[in-house]
């Protein structure tokens, strides 16, 4: 059985870093695309970042140049590097992989952890 855990969300002012980590556990062959999705109250859960196993990245408009998503594959963890946090930042973000096991290939999500940026 897959499970991602997500880990390193907390509180942090405005302009601050975090870093969150995204662990994949399991009967793991191998992993695709890691990605990090968040989702702030009252709204619908949105793309933030994504990493290919061959290390292409895609980010969305809101991330671009202040977050940078990695990977270690030798660890199967994924990384999503926030940099000058805004208060817009506030939200849980979830980890995201596509992870091929022996009972196939299918896609996964973390629990998610908060991030609150606030002064």
């Amino acid at each position: 059985q897959v499970q991602l855990v997500e880990s390193g969300g907390g509180l942090v002012q405005p302009g601050g870093s975090l870093r969150l980590s995204c662990a994949a556990s399991g009967s793991i062959i191998s992993i695709s695309d890691m990605g990090w999705y968040r989702q702030a109250p009252g709204k619908q859960r949105e793309f933030v970042a994504t990493i290919g196993n061959g290390g292409s990245t895609r980010y969305a408009d809101s991330a671009k140049g202040r977050f940078t998503v990695s990977r270690d594959n030798a660890k199967n963890t994924g990384y999503l590097q926030m940099n000058s946090l805004k208060p817009e930042d506030t939200a849980v973000y979830y980890c995201n992989a596509n992870i091929a096991t022996r009972e196939g290939y299918r896609n996964y999500w973390g629990q998610g952890t908060q991030v609150t940026v606030s002064s």
